[in-house]
């Protein structure tokens, strides 16, 4: 038993075939997202508590937490971001929602 396939057909999904890989990869995951604006938040934190301008940051860890349900929550990422400067470093916490524009610390760790 032998499939035949049209012409038609063929060109139907030879001209689909670009535009569903498009429209696939047009979301990007939330951690990748919003890995920018945590690490400016951790930045702008560390560096007013450390006292120290010229503080640097580097993303340690990421991962998705569970939604909030009691508010009807969607995805949220937690982001450990590593910062030091001025002989002293810190470790941040910050989240980021999926509907929020912006991200917040929680407590981190401070050596």
């Amino acid at each position: 038993m032998s499939v035949a396939i049209s012409r038609a057909a063929l060109i139907g999904i030879v001209a689909i075939a670009p535009m569903a890989e498009f429209l696939g990869c047009a979301t990007v995951p939330l951690a990748i997202a919003k890995e920018p604006a945590a690490l400016e938040v951790a930045l702008k934190r560390a560096r007013f508590e450390m006292n120290c301008p010229q503080a640097t940051g580097a993303m340690l860890a990421k991962q998705a937490i569970a939604p909030i349900t009691s508010a009807g929550g969607g995805e949220r990422v937690e982001f450990t971001i590593g910062v030091s400067g001025c002989d002293q470093r810190a470790t941040l916490v910050v989240i980021c929602a999926e509907q929020a524009d912006s991200c917040f610390t929680a407590d981190g760790r401070r050596r």
